[in-house]
């Protein structure tokens, strides 16, 4: 099941001009405020007409303005998950689940999939800001959507609301099968739930690919990468160090070692590392106390427009970048195939299963 999307539009003094093929998983439209993230979602949801263009999903077509075709939002089989819950107050929270549902059917695996099993006589008064949304996301499922919008659906909770509610949508992108097009602002929320990122910037699409492509910045320009540029890793946990309280990662066959206990043994984690957290080094240090120094190659170096560069590394086949200095690029001679050493200062963590 694949959307296609080929709009122009004109929103607050800006052009969108989206041309984008999303095929299943979850794909972030990401971005900074004013983009025209939200304005692509509308547009696919049938909010907004759009100036020019089409929109299909799964063959079928939604709008296409060259025919006269413009679905209206009740029959394009497309669900949204709004940044409130927007539950009804006087229907019970199974109620409110059913609502738009042609049939009970399904309903028992969804409230296993998000576990709503202990909120199902309650009011919707009565539910933290994380059960809420749960809800949402369930009644919007039952609707037997083939695409689901989420906008910003974490941006009104706080972070440990967030934190609640991320093991579900994790849930939702790998077991529902469900092409997901979600619009956030935020590094973490992105890096941890995407398979792909569609980033837009002032109206445009500047690129779409894998999290860890978009995210190490191919074919995007320095300005725009050094914003958000990071290394986005698959790992599986190896083990756990009960002495030290350290969980054992393996990255290919090199370990990589995280504080406390990050999982069970086999488990998969994704890991974030960001530019900004990796110190380059010629030699190996020694003597220093971080954990985690890997081996690398300088695959390419792109000097910003400020005293900042980004250098692009390879490790057996894995992609990191580090944030330096251009005075430390010229200080280590880096040019392409430079052997160095990458110290990992942090690294954010996400379950994959």
């Amino acid at each position: 099941m694949n959307v296609e999307i080929d709009i122009t539009h004109g929103f607050d003094g800006l052009t969108l001009r989206v041309e984008a093929e999303v095929k299943g998983g979850l794909t972030a439209v990401f971005g900074p405020s004013g983009a025209g993230k939200t304005t692509v979602l509308n547009i696919v949801a049938g909010l907004i007409r759009p100036d020019a263009g089409r929109v299909c999903v799964n063959g079928r077509v939604l709008v296409d303005t060259g025919a006269g075709v413009f679905l209206p939002p009740a029959k394009r089989r497309v669900a949204v998950v709004f940044q409130e819950a927007r539950l009804f107050p006087h229907l019970s929270v199974e109620r409110n689940l059913l609502y738009g549902a042609k049939s009970r059917d399904g309903l028992a695996d969804m409230v296993d999939l998000l576990g709503l099993g202990a909120l199902m006589t309650r009011a919707p008064g009565t539910l933290s800001g994380g059960e809420a949304q749960r809800v949402a996301l369930g009644r919007a499922l039952l609707s037997d959507p083939e695409l689901l919008l989420m906008d910003e659906p974490l941006s009104a909770l706080d972070r440990a609301r967030k934190q609640e509610l991320m093991p579900y949508f994790e849930r939702l992108r790998d077991e529902a099968r469900l092409p997901i097009l979600y619009v956030s602002h935020d590094v973490e929320e992105v890096a941890q739930l995407a398979d792909q990122v569609m980033l837009l910037r002032g109206g445009q699409m500047q690129a779409l690919g894998p999290v860890a492509q978009v995210f190490a910045g191919e074919g995007m320009a320095p300005e725009i990468s050094r914003d958000m540029a990071a290394a986005v890793l698959e790992v599986s946990i190896a083990g756990y160090d009960a002495r030290d309280g350290l969980t054992e990662l393996r990255l290919g066959g090199t370990p990589l070692w995280l504080p406390g206990q990050a999982g069970e043994l086999g488990h998969r984690l994704r890991l974030r590392i960001d530019a900004r957290d990796v110190m380059l080094s010629e030699t190996e240090p020694q003597g220093i106390s971080a954990l985690n120094i890997l081996p690398v190659t300088v695959r390419e170096v792109r000097a910003g427009p400020g005293s900042g560069a980004l250098v692009a590394l390879d490790h057996d086949g894995h992609r990191l970048m580090a944030r330096i200095t251009k005075r430390s690029v010229r200080r280590l001679g880096l040019e392409p195939g430079k052997r160095l050493f990458a110290v990992l200062k942090t690294m954010a963590v996400a379950a994959r299963g």
